[in-house]
C-alpha cells in the first residue's frame, strides 16, 4: 500500500522540522499512541491502540528517523507487532519546502501488512491509513497553528 499527500503547516521550515522529530509532539499526534519513547539518537520504542474495521489491537514497534537531510526532510522507517491481529511495517519519506512563514510538507508513505488485518481487504486498510495520516498532520497542524500564535 502507497500513500502520498501534501500539506501546508504554519511555521519556518526548520521550526517545523524540530517539532516533527519531537518525541512529545509526535506521541500527541500519533492516533492511539500509548507511549513513544527515545530509545537512542532518533530511534524510539512505541505502543500504539489501533482499531480497523472489526480488529482492535495494540501494537508494539519501533520507528527509526534518518534525518541526514535535515531540515529539508526526513525519512522514517517502523514496525510494529499486533500479537494475533498482525504486523506492520512501513517507512514514509518526508520533504519540507520552505515558502516564508509556512512550510509545504510533502510525504510519500509504503506500508505491508500481514496477518489478521492483512484480511480486511485492500480499500478497507487504504481508507483506515489514510484517515490515521489525516488526523496525525491534522494534530500536528493544530500543534503549529497554537505555536505560531504564542
Amino acid at each position: 500500500m502507497e500513500l502520498s499527500d501534501e500539506i501546508i503547516i504554519p511555521g519556518k521550515r526548520d521550526d517545523v522540522f524540530a517539532k516533527l522529530i519531537d518525541p512529545e509532539i509526535l506521541k500527541d499526534c500519533i492516533p492511539g499512541c500509548e507511549e513513544l519513547i527515545l530509545t537512542a539518537e532518533n530511534e524510539y520504542s512505541a505502543k500504539v491502540l489501533l482499531k480497523i474495521g472489526p480488529i482492535k489491537a495494540k501494537f508494539s514497534g519501533s520507528v527509526v528517523l534518518n534525518t541526514s537531510n535535515a531540515p529539508s526532510g526526513l525519512t522514517l522507517t517502523g514496525a510494529g507487532e499486533g500479537g494475533i491481529a498482525g504486523f506492520a511495517k512501513g517507512g514514509a519519506e518526508v520533504e519540507l519546502i520552505d515558502e516564508g512563514d509556512t512550510t509545504l510538507l510533502k510525504y510519500e508513505a509504503k506500508a505491508e501488512i500481514g496477518g489478521k488485518i492483512a484480511q480486511l481487504g485492500s480499500r478497507l486498510i487504504t481508507s483506515t491509513s489514510r484517515k490515521l495520516a489525516k488526523a496525525f498532520f491534522d494534530s500536528f497542524e493544530k500543534i503549529m497553528t497554537e505555536n505560531s500564535k504564542s
